[in-house]
């Protein structure tokens, strides 16, 4: 069966349950960046004040992003079975409390935990709230509102950029890791104010509901394809905004000079450039197609990487970072409306969260490869590694990513 949503030409084609959907979507997100792009900032105060190793210091964020592996799995089976919303709720519930508990950490064994257990809830959040937007929006609106969701995320990450040089002198990492209880409260909200799609309320009453939701991702050739070419996009995407993002603030000191606030202006700008990235490729992607609008920021990535790898000048590293950002993390504005395309009702949330936290595993090198290769060899040797990455998005978008714009949910 085919569920055709309201149509953006009706009088009711913005219904209050699709903007609360997406409103709750785009909060889990902005969250979920703030609280990771926060890490990256004070991982050299943590470090000073527990005595961490710089080997402790890159397995907090390792571990963060394994736990959302973790989260990312459990969280959307669970949302495929028992509903987006209450499943939504629980993951910033988790992600809020053990932010929190970071900041009575004691030493390195239990701060590892709380950052692991906080990645659990940051797994589920992703996936959940695209699959939400999706099944809430009609077809011809979806790679946009999709964007939206990805757009979140930025926003969470340019407000770490711009409040963490000005909060972390004055109340510390203690009290920054505090603030992530707040999200506690928006799960409240998200529970009274957003409803259950009606796709995912009447397909779960189904036969289908019953199924296993993560053979779904392989049940056929063409399904295994699409699911393998997924996780390629998810894990290239993953791999360069990781490396790129956790290196390039202490490069940029080291090499040039730049303070804790000229990092947290560079991250700005180029957190910018990758929300007008993410904004601009719904757009094009529900405008030209899903698989056009991959390409162009594929081979964009490939040349800007290229590019920034060798700019020197202050000026320049400002402007080429934001250049970049459009490029290297616009693709993400794509990824929710084309895994909710290529998989039905019973798997959508599942395959969301799954084929993207591999991808986010696999991301997880990203800065222990940056940072060995910056070792061995320099910074512009990683970056133009990372610039060949993305020629392996290129291929698999060509040969195993299917064309479903404005395909009905299934």
């Amino acid at each position: 069966m085919k569920y055709a949503p309201t149509t953006p030409d009706s009088p009711d084609s913005l219904p209050r349950h699709a903007w609360h959907a997406l409103a709750a979507s785009v909060l889990g997100y902005a969250m979920d960046g703030f609280d990771l792009l926060i890490l990256g900032f004070m991982l050299p105060a943590i470090a000073a004040d527990l005595h961490l190793s710089p080997a402790q210091s890159g397995a907090l964020v390792t571990w963060t992003l394994a736990g959302a592996v973790a989260g990312g799995v459990v969280f959307g089976v669970l949302s495929d079975y028992f509903g987006r919303v209450r499943m939504l709720t629980w993951t910033i519930l988790v992600f809020a409390v053990f932010t929190g508990l970071c900041a009575l950490a004691r030493g390195y064994g239990d701060l590892l935990f709380y950052r692991t257990m906080a990645g659990v809830g940051l797994g589920g959040e992703f996936g959940i709230g695209m699959a939400l937007v999706a099944e809430a929006w009609p077809a011809r609106q979806r790679a946009r509102v999709s964007s939206y969701v990805g757009l979140g995320w930025q926003l969470g990450v340019l407000a770490a950029a711009l409040l963490t040089p000005l909060l972390l002198p004055m109340i510390g990492w203690r009290g920054m890791f505090a603030v992530g209880l707040m999200p506690a409260v928006v799960s409240f909200l998200v529970r009274r104010s957003v409803a259950e799609p009606a796709l995912f309320t009447a397909r779960r009453t189904g036969s289908a509901a019953r199924k296993l939701p993560l053979k779904r991702l392989f049940d056929s050739a063409r399904t295994a394809r699409a699911s393998l070419g997924v996780i390629v996009l998810c894990s290239v995407q993953n791999f360069g905004y990781y490396g790129l993002m956790i290196w390039l603030p202490s490069y940029l000191s080291k090499t040039f000079g730049y303070s804790l606030t000229k990092s947290g202006v560079w991250t700005a700008a180029t957190v910018l450039g990758m929300a007008l990235g993410i904004w601009l490729f719904g757009m094009a992607a529900d405008r030209f197609g899903r698989k056009p609008a991959f390409l162009a920021y594929q081979i964009g990535a490939v040349a800007m990487v290229f590019v920034y790898s060798n700019l020197t000048s202050p000026a320049a590293l400002l402007i080429g970072g934001a250049a970049m950002g459009v490029f290297v993390n616009g693709m993400i504005g794509g990824y929710g409306a084309l895994i909710s395309e290529i998989y039905p009702t019973e798997a959508r949330a599942t395959a969301q969260n799954v084929l993207f936290n591999i991808g986010r595993a696999v991301g997880g090198l990203g800065p222990v490869v940056v940072g060995a290769l910056a070792a061995r060899y320099t910074f512009a040797v990683a970056l133009a590694f990372l610039a060949s990455i993305y020629l392996l998005d290129v291929a698999a978008t060509l040969f195993l990513i299917p064309e479903k714009r404005g395909a009905e949910l299934d």
